[in-house]
């Protein structure tokens, strides 16, 4: 059966993912069933209820393809096969079905820039210099000195190149060794990876989140990256260069325009394209006429610095470099960066959520965003993560945002009869159950927020007009069919007054759980409270 038959366009006419709420799931660290401790398929399936409840539309899992695990599934070694540590091909079509029957559609990741070392592709390519899969992954002849073709780094650490003694030649892998790239100029690789999309799309995946897409391509001349004299102490070793060569190259658009083609023949379907690129650039992931990605990920929440002046810049200069027709969308986390709230502190975190929520485009909530989840510290002996292993002491280990969801005051958090693969700090975090019967938790913010979302095409759909800000409070509407709603944000620790220049507005919602007509005397609509947000809707 057709995975959107059972999916009608909203009242405004929309596509699904322009009114909807993603929300990404790390399937390890979700939910396991079969105490190996180790999140899987059939424990999303038990956790939908959660989805259901807190309003999102959409889940996205980070990969469950088979793979031999040495970056955690990104290194796929079977693109259509699940591994399994998280079920079987059975178990997903069961939580395909249930997630559908629940309303919510289902995006798995796709990754088109390397396989596992493992992969029967690699095997064969790497099996003899004559081989016809050869030409499927970038092989090169060593220098005169026998060093590798060029200067180029792996994102892990280390050089880009790794060489085969049995052919004599090095690989390019821009991740682990164990990673190596594919040659996407090689049109069998292209028709083989096009496949992968369909055979997913045939059996119901309503979309996929395309992985390091800007790496898909490098320089036909293999020319050295420049060396970036920004570089300092602290960074990242991969950062010593300037990408030139390797990332963002022109002919990746091609690529991701075949890639649309794909999904376009399946309907209703949905391209989202990872590539951290400044706004400018990102822009022409879009595509020509809109034949790329339906959403190129802006990650920008996540690095811009936390006050209102530069968050106002921000939406502006990103609204402003919009194609037309061009839909936006909105991150605050995912399972690479630190989480919002270590970032930001818990009560910045929830004003994050009202703006995450608030904006005009596609939100996507990283798991456990909604239950004011933060990092979770992992001792030397606990590392799991390739990079931290491959560059230690420099802080760029993953693992402490991708530790297991707490549902239950459970020593583990009710994740795992075993042993999690990851530690949780059950005092970190309120787990799932206890928030949500608490009216100012985290949770029931998220919960709020979603229903209102739900609610007010204002605020799905609407048209995003800038007010006002100062050092302190950052003010906006969100307009559609004559209907008005202001958020005001404070982003300080401290009563701020809005401007008397401002319309008048009646509380919809605020952050500080204080709702509409409860408001103390002394509490005018003027004043905001320490870290108060609130969503106010004006009278015409």
């Amino acid at each position: 059966m057709p995975a959107n038959s059972k999916f009608e366009k909203t009242a405004t006419g929309a596509a699904w993912w322009q009114t909807g709420v993603i929300y990404q799931i790390y399937p390890r660290s979700f939910q396991d069933t079969d105490g190996d401790g180790i999140g899987d398929l059939n424990g999303i399936a038990t956790r939908l209820s959660h989805l259901v409840e807190l309003g999102v539309d959409a889940i996205w899992l980070s990969p469950i393809f088979a793979s031999s695990m040495a970056d955690f599934g990104y290194d796929v070694a079977d693109h259509c096969a699940i591994d399994p540590i998280f079920g079987t091909m059975d178990d997903f079509g069961r939580l395909l079905a249930k997630a559908h029957g629940a309303g919510l559609r289902l995006i798995l990741d796709f990754v088109p820039n390397h396989t596992s070392d493992q992969h029967p592709w690699f095997l064969e390519s790497r099996s003899s210099r004559s081989s016809p899969k050869r030409d499927w992954y970038i092989w090169r002849d060593p220098r005169p000195d026998g060093a590798p073709p060029n200067n180029w780094t792996s994102e892990f650490g280390g050089s880009a190149w790794s060489f085969d003694e049995a052919t004599g030649q090095y690989y390019y892998h821009a991740y682990l060794s164990a990673q190596p790239d594919l040659n996407w100029r090689h049109p069998e690789v292209r028709t083989a990876m096009l496949n992968v999309l369909r055979f997913w799309f045939s059996r119901g995946v309503d979309g996929f989140r395309v992985d390091a897409i800007h790496h898909l391509l490098e320089d036909r001349q293999f020319r050295d990256n420049p060396v970036n004299p920004d570089w300092r102490k602290g960074m990242s070793p991969a950062r010593r260069l300037i990408r030139l060569h390797t990332m963002d190259q022109p002919e990746v658009h091609d690529a991701i325009a075949a890639m649309r083609q794909v999904a376009d023949e399946f309907g209703d379907r949905l391209m989202i394209g990872e590539a951290y690129l400044p706004i400018d650039r990102l822009m022409a992931y879009y595509g020509v006429d809109l034949t790329g990605f339906h959403l190129p990920f802006n990650f920008h929440l996540i690095s811009t610095a936390w006050n209102p002046e530069a968050i106002a810049h921000l939406i502006r200069d990103y609204e402003a470099a919009l194609p037309p027709g061009g839909w936006p969308n909105w991150v605050l986390g995912n399972h690479d960066r630190s989480r919002v709230a270590s970032r930001l502190g818990p009560e910045q975190a929830r004003i994050a959520a009202m703006l995450l929520l608030t904006l005009r485009g596609t939100p996507t909530i990283y798991q456990g965003e909604e239950i004011g989840m933060q990092d979770v510290p992992i001792a030397p002996e606990q590392v799991q993560d390739p990079w931290e292993r491959n560059v230690p002491g420099l802080g760029l280990g993953r693992d402490p945002v991708r530790t297991p969801m707490p549902w239950s005051a459970d020593m583990d958090g009710g994740f795992t009869t075993g042993k999690p693969w990851l530690p949780i700090d059950m005092s970190a975090t309120a787990p799932v159950w206890r928030q949500r019967t608490d009216p100012a938790s985290s949770l029931s913010l998220y919960q709020r927020l979603l229903r209102l979302r739900r609610a007010e095409p204002a605020l799905s759909r609407g048209s995003y007009v800038e007010v006002w800000h100062d050092h302190s409070v950052l003010v906006y509407e969100r307009q559609y069919d004559g209907r008005r709603l202001q958020i005001a944000l404070n982003m300080s620790a401290v009563i701020q007054a809005l401007p008397p220049g401002l319309p008048a507005s009646r509380t919809l919602l605020s952050s500080a759980v204080i709702d509409a007509g409860d408001r103390a005397a002394s509490d005018s609509d003027r004043l905001l409270q320490p870290h108060e947000g609130r969503i106010g809707e004006i009278g015409t």
